[in-house]
């Protein structure tokens, strides 16, 4: 920090200039680099990108319109509804045209990585859904001092997102090691007698109820409400971690909730998402207020076995194999009730579905809970990065 005082003491005693993202950033439109096939396997060498969250929807085959970066030649892909974006420095097919790459102008006196970071500074939260970039994105200003100053903030943010990153690391491998125990805890091949003869096997459908809207009516915008009123109105992007994350949950009116009583949301339900976000699988617990789904969703209920077992059981590997089989074949894919209703499920005694779940919880807690771990040391270097990063690109404009 010191050292960028002086730079600035030296280079910029008087502020420093602003200029527009658009006036420094070329962007090329994806047509050419837009996957042809969804049929992704991870022994594929290629990835598809998506500028939202997902990042990495999967990895494709295909060898033509693959988009060239590399650490030398990196590039900035950019969600033109949303605004989300990602640092990219390898090959790559895009998922849709609803994407924008960007690179630096020739001749323009600026480090590409400042310019990531100083987008990372821009609030700005899109209220329609129209194309951004052009319209309103290219024209918001950034600081620009002299790259000496420039370069010095790119080496002290790199460094703390190379930590962060180092942590990430390291919880990766440890929800891979968790992913490995849970899938030996259920297969029961640690029990005495050396299997399925020890357990009792049931389908999903006796399991529990399966229950979801009555063909995929659901709710328009105009039945929506303000957060808080009304009942919320779940759906996948809710299912986080195998839990349901009530932030940013959609709100509908009383009456639509009242017409559909058969999906009305209780704690102890498992929620399994069948179109989208195929398999995810969550749990409700502390549910804040009424709450229904809406058609991507199906609900499990009444359901007759440890309702975290069968959340656990749901999502291992063996469970997500079958469910894999029984997918759709269709542009958007999806899973019927009555074909979810037969998946096969192991049942072992009562008791040993509880060791289970008190072995299973403890090993998810160490990968998935914010308040400790792992997580929580992330989130704290998370913090701390945006604490610094906001204060090293903070510049008074020169007059």
């Amino acid at each position: 920090m010191n050292t960028i005082k002086q730079l600035i003491e030296k280079y910029c005693p008087d502020g420093v200039e602003y200029k527009k993202l658009g006036e420094i950033l070329d962007y090329e439109q994806p047509s050419k680099y837009i996957v042809k096939s969804t049929d992704y396997d991870d022994s594929y060498s290629t990835p598809v990108l998506t500028a939202g969250q997902s990042f990495i929807l999967g990895y494709t085959n295909e060898t033509d319109g693959i988009y060239t970066a590399s650490k030398s030649n990196p590039t900035i892909i950019f969600d033109d509804f949303t605004t989300s974006f990602h640092w990219v420095d390898f090959d790559f097919k895009v998922k849709s045209s609803a994407m924008k790459m960007l690179r630096p102008k020739l001749k323009k006196d600026v480090d590409f990585r400042y310019i990531y970071f100083a987008m990372s500074c821009i609030k700005y939260v899109p209220q329609d859904h129209t194309r951004h970039w052009i319209s309103k994105y290219s024209l918001f200003e950034i600081p620009v001092p002299p790259l000496p100053v420039q370069r010095e903030i790119v080496r002290i943010l790199d460094s703390f997102t190379s930590l962060e990153a180092e942590l990430e690391a390291e919880l990766e491998a440890r929800r891979k090691q968790y992913e490995y125990y849970r899938d030996q805890l259920l297969s029961f091949k640690h029990l005495s007698g050396g299997g399925r003869d020890e357990v009792e096997w049931k389908t999903l459908g006796e399991v529990g109820e399966i229950k979801g809207r009555i063909g995929f009516r659901g709710y328009t915008r105009s039945d929506q409400v303000e957060k808080g009123q009304g009942a919320l109105a779940l759906t996948a992007s809710n299912i986080v971690n195998q839990n349901i994350d009530y932030n940013n949950s959609t709100f509908i009116k009383w009456q639509k909730y009242e017409e559909s009583p058969e999906i009305m949301v209780h704690d102890g339900d498992i929620i399994i998402c069948q179109r989208g976000s195929i398999g995810k699988v969550a749990l409700v617990e502390k549910l804040p207020q009424k709450a229904t789904i809406n058609p991507q969703l199906l609900l499990l209920k009444n359901i007759k076995c440890n309702n975290k077992f069968l959340r656990y059981y749901m999502t291992g590997t063996e469970f997500q194999k079958e469910l894999n089989k029984i997918k759709g074949i269709g542009t958007v894919q999806m899973i019927s009730q009555s074909k979810l209703s037969t998946l096969p499920i192991a049942l072992p005694s009562l008791s040993t579905q509880r060791r289970i779940v008190s072995i299973l919880d403890r090993f998810e807690s160490l990968v998935n809970d914010i308040t400790t771990g792992l997580p929580a040391e992330i989130a704290a270097r998370r913090q701390q990065y945006e604490y610094y990063r906001d204060q090293l690109l903070s510049f008074k404009r020169k007059s």
